[in-house]
């Protein structure tokens, strides 16, 4: 392989291993590797970075944004190999990008506070990308986030264009009206997915306008479900029993117990 082993490497040393792992005669799995295959694996090790900060674990964290790192070059390399672009390509667009979206370090206009800075970036993107509606920058909001993020991203979007609800209170409201709509579409044998999904998009503004991320409020709840699970099971055990086998009034009373 054409590659030398050094006792430290640096950025370039990442670029022609990612070179050498993907030449024909390189790693038999890395050189069939297409943007397709991996592309799971970029999201999953993007997941893992942030876990690193999520538990405050520097030594975690650098490792994980090494595999992003590496996620990068990869989809870079097989890029360069088709002739259509390069990592000095990717590395002068985002240099560039970064300086046209900073007018007031690189041009003439100010921002004093955070919230100037991210008008000011906001306003060079629309220009940029030449949106001259506020449906054209709400349909550029990536379809690949996870949902409750899109909704939050485009609810900000809306309240940019004059559309927004005063308080969380209104959101409420909205989820309740939802929530209502569904329950007389499963009386009338309806699905009622289409009242589902307008009741989460109401959740998803409720935490927007309450200053919380609805993703990390979602994974919260899912942690105290775990926590009320594993409370349940050990119940269940110290009576002998799995949580199969207790009845379904013994697993609701469980269950009640539980969520107080």
């Amino acid at each position: 392989m054409d590659f030398t082993v050094k006792e430290h490497y640096d950025f370039s040393d990442l670029l022609a291993l990612t070179k050498a792992l993907r030449a024909p005669d390189g790693c038999p799995w890395d050189s069939v590797q297409t943007h397709a295959s991996v592309r799971r694996n970029f999201i999953e090790e993007v997941y893992e970075a942030c876990e690193g900060i999520d538990q405050d674990d520097p030594a975690h964290l650098c490792e994980e944004l090494g595999d992003v790192l590496y996620q990068v070059a990869f989809h870079a390399d097989i890029e360069r190999e088709a002739g259509r672009f390069t990592m000095d390509d990717v590395v002068d667009g985002i240099c560039k990008k970064l300086v046209a979206r900073h007018p007031f370090l690189f041009a003439d206009e100010t921002a004093d506070t955070a919230d100037d800075a991210l008008d000011r970036w906001d306003n060079v993107k629309r220009s940029l990308n030449g949106y001259r509606t506020h449906t054209q920058a709400m349909d550029n909001v990536s379809r690949t986030l996870p949902a409750l993020w899109r909704a939050e991203k485009l609810l900000g979007k809306a309240e940019k264009a004059g559309l927004k609800r005063e308080n969380a209170q209104e959101a409420v409201e909205a989820m309740e009206a939802c929530t209502r709509s569904l329950r007389r579409d499963l009386e009338a044998g309806k699905a009622g997915a289409e009242a589902l999904g307008d009741a989460l998009f109401a959740a998803a503004d409720a935490a927007r306008l309450l200053a919380a991320d609805p993703e990390e409020l979602l994974n919260q709840a899912l942690e105290r479900f775990i926590s009320r699970f594993d409370k349940i099971e050990r119940e269940a055990a110290d009576r002998g029993k799995t949580t199969n086998e207790l009845s379904p009034g013994e697993l609701a009373d469980c269950w009640k117990n539980k969520e107080r």
